[in-house]
């Protein structure tokens, strides 16, 4: 066998008029952990899904060992030893973990028709032992599981063909540090196997500390391909956007700063199996922020605060309003919002229109005098924060599914700023975007605190919320451990110690 694993010369591929890909050149050698970096809508994920053979290519010619390589579906691809994690969640939801980690491929364990469900379970356990992953309960339906917990379960399927070149979609933004720990570990296996990654990330520290090989894309087409070793990250940044970004992403300064105002009480909230006798007060004008491994119940807290998790003790004060908080219907009419971590399937109406989705948190608002809906005031909102977020589309009656990550998230995180909000809650909000809509969304954080919403700040990326946050609430087993202001305490080593 050769070096290179995987040749792509020339690859083109359409979406209508829309060039996503144009004209790709890229090489992926034996053992080589290669990068794939560059905003939103720069054609990664359209590249990616072309060679995991989610996506025909419209031209050009892609070679596996020498030879000739045209995928006509994943199944397909995985016969070749090439499987994909993509970004958005592919699990189905009313089937049990077990079953999704050999989706489409369950015919090996059915005897006369009938699906030996044990004997998979078994191996599907097999698959994450052998690759030192954490399982799931393997018997339960992935619906009700954390997006974390789906994400593994995605990785382990992956890894069930045993695959030669794995190609990670914006996997590591999904994970807690200790999950991401365990796939900085697997990617280093596959290196000392001679096996290759081809790894997308917007975190271009992470990307510049694991990869070989960068190759950046920029509209569709390669913009240049370095070594790790020899760039920096803000060589890649430049790289990406054709300019030198300036200006700082995070707050500079070093001290809490918020009104003396109570907007939330919190007071002894359990949620079982969740959350255990949480508590905290929320200001005005304050960014509390909440980190923790895995199963710390960081992002259990969102969805209590919300009433979207039952609660078995402890009650939630909207004291700005004088409401007790028991469902997301009375946190919404409360001036409330929440942005998920889960966008797709928990947040917006994917297959609905632009302009539908900026709506829907002030439908109530929109009516007119006879309670009916006015579309020339809906287009106008709709209109207003498509401009004021810079949302690339083709208008606001495209599809929320034709939009990039990063402009699914300015829709996500806008249709909420267009209220009048007192408080908003916020779960990963950047993940899955660039770098420059990162920083635009830290932007949007600063002014919202600056007009005096108070803001709930939930994050897998300890760097984020010790970026951004007033206070910072560490969280383990569903409980708050410490809370640490901030200040000269407020580091990536004091909140480690404390988060393990």
């Amino acid at each position: 066998m050769g070096e290179n694993f995987l040749e792509i010369r020339g690859l083109d591929k359409f979406f209508g008029p829309t060039h996503a890909n144009r004209g790709i050149d890229l090489t992926v050698k034996r053992g080589e952990i290669h990068g794939l970096i560059g905003e939103n809508g720069s054609g990664k994920s359209t590249l990616l899904s072309q060679i995991a053979g989610l996506y025909r290519r419209d031209g050009g010619e892609m070679f596996v060992d020498g030879e000739p390589y045209d995928p006509h579906s994943p199944i397909d691809a995985n016969r070749r030893r090439i499987s994909m994690v993509m970004q958005e969640l592919g699990v189905v939801g009313n089937l049990p973990a077990g079953v999704n980690v050999y989706l489409g491929r369950t015919g090996q364990f059915s005897k006369f028709g009938i699906i030996n469900m044990r004997k998979m379970r078994r191996e599907a356990a097999g698959q994450f032992e052998k690759w030192g992953l954490d399982a799931p309960p393997l018997g339960q339906m992935t619906d009700g599981m954390m997006i974390e917990s789906r994400k593994m379960i995605e990785l382990a399927r992956a890894l069930s063909v045993d695959p030669e070149l794995l190609l990670l979609d914006e996997v590591t933004q999904s994970l807690s540090l200790n999950n991401r720990n365990k796939l900085y570990e697997l990617i280093r296996r596959f290196k000392d196997m001679g096996r290759s990654v081809l790894v997308i990330t917007h975190d271009i520290d992470e990307m510049v500390e694991i990869t070989d090989t960068i190759t950046v894309l920029r509209d569709g087409q390669v913009i240049g391909t370095v070594d790790s070793r020899k760039t920096t990250p803000d060589e890649i940044r430049m790289m990406m956007v054709g300019r030198e970004l300036s200006g700082d992403y995070y707050r500079a300064d070093n001290a809490p700063s918020y009104e003396d105002e109570v907007v939330l009480e919190v007071s002894g909230v359990s949620v079982p199996g969740e959350l255990e006798d949480v508590s905290f007060e929320l200001h005005r004008g304050e960014i509390l922020g909440f980190c923790g491994l895995s199963d710390s119940g960081i992002h259990a807290v969102g969805k209590a605060v919300y009433g979207l998790s039952k609660r078995s003790a402890g009650d939630v004060y909207l004291k700005a309003n004088d409401a007790h908080i028991v469902n997301p219907t009375q946190a919404m009419q409360s001036n409330m919002g929440y942005v998920p971590k889960d966008r797709d399937n928990e947040a917006l109406m994917i297959h609905a229109s632009i302009r539908d989705n900026f709506c829907l948190p002030s439908l109530t608002e929109l009516k007119g005098a006879a309670g009916f809906l006015n579309p020339k005031k809906l287009g106008k909102l709709a209109g207003e924060m498509r401009d004021k977020l810079s949302v690339k589309c083709t208008g606001i009656f495209q599809p929320m599914d034709a939009l990039s990550g990063g402009n699914k998230q300015k829709v996500n995180l806008g249709r909420w700023l267009a209220k009048d909000l007192k408080l908003l809650i916020l779960d990963c909000p950047t993940r899955g975007v660039d770098v420059g809509v990162k920083a635009y969304i830290y932007s949007l954080m600063n002014e919202a605190k600056r007009q005096g919403i108070a803001t709930i700040l939930i994050s897998d990326e300890l760097t984020e919320v010790l970026g951004m946050a007033d206070r910072l609430m560490v969280m383990k087993d569903g409980k708050v451990t410490k809370t640490i202001d901030r200040g000269p305490d407020f580091t990536e080593q004091s909140v480690i110690g404390v988060m393990i």
